[in-house]
């Protein structure tokens, strides 16, 4: 990775020091310490979009597919399968890799990210992912991407302290929630099964923004004409937020998971703890506070994995 990509910088360093990212051994060990534990595998970042060209990227994607798909196999008893890489600065080469993952090696959805190389999820030649996997059934993980080189204020050239992470993660997921929202894609796939990254972003927490703060859609705006938008869709625009899925790596953050797990709803709340970035034994603290009944408890932890995946 390193090597084919120059770009990588400190985001290379980073996951070259999380040694369970590349080490099986270290991370069955550290798996070990919670039980009945099995994981979900795919890349992490960053995005194979944002640090390689379009043709060494679409390889890349298919070598990781092939690892992961083998480890998976030989580690039935860790890995109940793995989200399929994609790189989609070539959406012919993305969609051929998309089918050969889930036809070919089996994987339980693909993994994206809330931008393609700074393009929105919205547009056109992307729509034929969507489809596709609402064809399969099978889910969609949209994790966030921002880096530094997106400056918090336009006076300056690059973000400061991390915020790009802390809190340009959870924006970029509700942008492009949001976005996905307004272009009418769950009247075109009503049943779209896509998974949130962090409990959805910001948009549980901003309920009333994102709902009746926006009922005035428009309003705001001088320089083009969006008053068409909301009457276009077939439903209250922000009841479409409540179809999405979101997890629960909130880094253990029991308010956090709390009020995102009341706004989606048990159904639509996945356990995840973002291994090994995240710290597992705390999210399992959080959520075992929440104090659940146990048929819930069992829904959160895997039935919904269960069904989503059609393990």
């Amino acid at each position: 990775m390193s090597k084919a990509a120059p770009r990588l910088e400190n985001i290379g360093k980073r996951m070259q020091a999380v040694v369970p990212v590349h080490n099986l051994e270290e991370r069955f060990r550290q798996m070990d310490a919670y039980g009945d534990y099995k994981q979900l595998i795919s890349l992490p970042n960053p995005p194979l979009e944002d640090i390689m060209d379009a043709e060494t990227g679409t390889h890349l994607a298919r070598v990781a597919n092939d690892a992961m798909a083998e480890e998976c196999a030989k580690h039935p008893d860790r890995f109940v399968g793995f989200a399929a890489a994609l790189c989609m600065l070539d959406m012919d080469g993305a969609m051929e890799e998309l089918h050969r993952s889930i036809k070919d090696l089996g994987a339980r959805g693909v993994q994206i990210f809330t931008n393609v190389a700074g393009e929105p999820l919205d547009k056109p030649e992307y729509l034929p992912l969507f489809d596709a996997m609402a064809e399969y059934d099978l889910p969609i993980w949209m994790h966030p991407a921002r880096g530094a080189d997106m400056a918090d204020y336009k006076g300056e050239e690059r973000g400061r302290y991390e915020m790009w992470w802390c809190f340009g993660w959870p924006y970029e997921t509700s942008i492009a929630m949001t976005r996905l929202v307004y272009c009418g894609m769950f009247d075109r796939h009503p049943d779209l099964k896509i998974i949130t990254h962090h409990m959805g972003g910001m948009i549980p927490y901003f309920d009333g923004r994102v709902g009746p703060g926006m009922d005035v859609l428009g309003a705001r705006t001088t320089d083009e004409d969006i008053t068409g938008i909301l009457p276009a869709l077939k439903k209250p625009h922000a009841e479409y937020f409540k179809n999405f899925y979101a997890d629960t790596a909130m880094f253990g953050a029991t308010l956090g998971i709390e009020c995102g797990m009341k706004y989606f709803g048990i159904e639509h709340t996945v356990f995840s703890t973002d291994f090994p970035f995240a710290p597992t034994a705390e999210t399992i603290e959080a959520i075992n506070s929440l104090e659940l009944e146990k048929n819930d408890l069992k829904t959160l932890c895997s039935g919904n994995a269960e069904r989503l995946m059609k393990l």
